[in-house]
């Protein structure tokens, strides 16, 4: 029999917190992947499918990647941070909606891009107060289990999407109207559910080995991780080019979601796992591990040449994500104090949300000239920023800034 929660060790529970906030990311989850497989085809009822799609996933992680910038500098300074994360997911679950009445491309991506600046203003106080509420012990499989509620939402969305197709006839505006709902139920859960613990009253002391720094500007070895995690991410595409991969290999078009799915549960399913591995053996070597094997499938995806193995590959990439989803953060936030926590992970969003589309410009641009060149070109990206991270030094653990009482 599993544990009573009396039987655990205290420092191995994780707050209720994360897992609320888990629930939070459910449910919104939930709602955007009722819409992310639709809108291709809804676009395509506009006469712009192909175009209009670059430029809406464009523009709006554009935008939410500099609000996610400056809100992170911004929360560090306010006594609280859950303001910004309510605004945030309040902000995205109205806008959503609203795609059900766009009838022009133009509109479209005006309401994504609304759900994006949402998205950017909760993402780094969000994971600032992940980083507060979870023991240096579990942090890794704090952020991990956040990001396991996270996949399973893009498992569940897509499923009632095509329940709602299928077996009721919604139209597409229909469905997309009713993501209202499972909005709702994210606010109602964070706003009801989750409390922010008080800030300490005590002066919080720098990183060991760091001297405090004398000005806003993050610690040399955070800008050093920032730099690897930005040249991986140039070469992280979106993994719908997978989707097309398989495509282009014969698998049928009704399958496609079936291959998402199962790549989505393999996500949720190591997420904690991942987790767990990485506060044993620490967050650093787990993501260097995460990279690697991210390099590693992406040097033989050329050589799959059928549905299967291809397959195959990409169930094995989503090991990338058990060990690296809940790493990165938790290796980010063991760099720097609690003040700075919001900064370090607005500018961690910013770098990720910029690259989004130079990565996925030149994979796309590699991929329709040769494919062999894209894979081999993500591989390089994602060694050459194992490489980068390698030498850098994170300092020791210290409960003085980490914990709950930082």
């Amino acid at each position: 029999m599993p544990p009573t929660a009396d039987q655990v060790p205290k420092n191995e529970r994780l707050s209720p917190v994360v897992w609320r906030l888990g629930w939070v990311s459910f449910f919104t989850d939930v709602a955007t992947e009722m819409i992310y497989p639709l809108l291709p085809a809804f676009l395509a009822t506009m006469g712009a499918a192909g175009r209009w799609l670059g430029i809406v996933e464009g523009v709006a992680e554009s935008v939410g990647a500099l609000v996610k910038w400056r809100t992170g500098v911004v929360s560090d300074k306010a006594p609280v941070r859950k303001p910004y994360v309510v605004a945030g997911y309040t902000l995205s679950s109205l806008a959503r909606p609203l795609t059900a009445l766009a009838v022009a491309p133009w509109q479209v991506v005006i309401v994504r891009a609304t759900d994006r600046v949402g998205k950017g203003l909760r993402s780094a106080p969000r994971d600032a107060l992940l980083a507060i509420v979870a023991s240096p012990e579990r942090r890794a499989a704090a952020f991990a289990v956040h990001q396991m509620m996270d996949n399973l939402g893009a498992v569940v969305g897509p499923l009632v999407a095509f329940t709602l197709a299928r077996a009721l006839g919604w139209s597409i505006p229909h469905i997309f109207a009713w993501t209202i709902v499972p909005g709702i139920l994210a606010v109602a859960t964070l706003v009801f559910g989750v409390k922010e613990p008080a800030a300490s009253q005590t002066p919080t002391p720098p990183p060991a080995g760091v001297a405090a720094p004398p000005s806003e500007r993050l610690p040399g070895r955070v800008r050093g991780y920032l730099v690897a995690v930005a040249v991986f991410s140039l070469g992280a595409s979106a993994d719908s080019f997978l989707m097309l991969r398989l495509s282009r290999l014969g698998l049928a078009v009704a399958y496609l979601p079936i291959a998402w799915l199962s790549l989505n549960a393999v996500k949720a399913t190591l997420n904690v796992p991942g987790g767990r591995i990485a506060d044993r053996i620490g967050h650093k070597p787990t993501l260097l591990g995460g990279w690697v094997l991210y390099a590693a499938v992406y040097a033989m995806l050329p050589f799959a040449h059928t549905v299967e193995a291809t397959w195959i590959l990409m169930l094995l990439y989503g090991g990338y994500y058990g060990l690296s989803e809940g790493a990165e953060k938790a290796l980010l936030a063991e760099m720097v104090t609690r003040k700075q926590r919001g900064r370090a992970f607005g500018a961690f969003h910013a770098i990720t949300g910029i690259a989004v589309l130079p990565a996925n410009a030149v994979f796309g641009f590699l991929f329709d000239l040769h494919p062999r060149m894209a894979f081999w070109f993500g591989a390089g990206a994602a060694a050459l920023g194992a490489l980068l991270l390698a030498p850098l030094r994170p300092k020791e653990k210290d409960a003085s800034i980490s914990g709950t009482g930082a």
